[in-house]
């Protein structure tokens, strides 16, 4: 079995069947927790899962797989009042165990600047041979306009002809993306990039996991689809840094 599937099956049994037992069966002993929703360990998870009320489901979109890493995007509906779109990322161990656990989670908006949702879009990696060539094009672009703020390099890294973007306040394209940035800055809230925590990536698609700030502290989760050597699409999820979590292991 492989890890994405080894992880769609865990997540399945644990929040599709909301089976509490399945953490016995894919959860590691020294399960790490990032989350702000559950403390260390197996036990914790148990109980979250035996807590989720009646109606809770999880609507996937699409799965990346990066060695031992493997992140879902998708909605959750049933953690709160509204739907939650997210991203979670686990780690697997090698006795084919989840042994690691980080997201972050954002409301979904239902009128978007570009018509299209926050999940939507091209749903299965393609172009799997040039997996490492997509990495280094997004990091490169990550490093000098993401961190640099360099933004006359643009388009060197995104597509003029076809940019779909997926964050609900900004529109397709170049221009669509520089008016919601233009607005975030009259509210105060620029977009500053400070690490780039982690980099997965399987063909075309790549994510970022960034610690930054936007207005306040911030986790960046960006996805981003890569196409003849161009970023041709764009989905995030931006969510607060709490002041307190869970345990001592922090968000990153």
């Amino acid at each position: 079995m492989s890890n994405k599937e080894l992880v769609l099956r865990a997540v399945g049994e644990l929040f599709g069947k909301q089976d509490p037992s399945a953490v016995d069966r894919w959860v590691s002993a020294g399960y790490i927790q990032h989350s702000s929703l559950a403390a260390d360990g197996p036990e914790p998870l148990r109980t979250l899962v035996s807590s989720l009320p009646d109606g809770f489901r999880y609507e996937g979109a699409r799965v990346i797989a990066d060695g031992d890493l493997v992140a879902l995007h998708g909605i959750y509906h049933g953690f709160g009042p509204q739907p939650l779109v997210a991203f979670d990322l686990f780690r697997v161990d090698a006795d084919g165990k989840l042994a690691e656990h980080w997201d972050a989670m954002t409301p979904l908006v239902t009128d978007t600047a570009s018509g299209r949702t926050q999940t939507d879009g091209a749903a299965e990696p393609a172009d799997l041979g040039r997996t490492e060539a997509n990495r280094a094009l997004v990091l490169e672009f990550a490093d000098r306009v993401l961190k640099g703020a360099d933004y006359s390099v643009l388009t060197d890294y995104i597509s003029t002809e076809t940019y779909l973007q997926h964050n609900p306040e900004a529109a397709d394209g170049l221009n669509g993306f520089g008016a919601a940035a233009a607005t975030w800055a009259e509210q105060g809230k620029n977009l500053v990039y400070k690490s780039i925590r982690k980099a997965l990536a399987e063909g075309d698609f790549v994510l970022l996991q960034s610690e930054g700030e936007f207005g306040v502290p911030v986790a960046y989760w960006d996805l981003f689809r890569v196409a003849d050597g161009k970023i041709v699409e764009h989905w995030d999820v931006v969510a607060p840094v709490p002041a307190d979590l869970p345990h001592a292991n922090g968000l990153f």
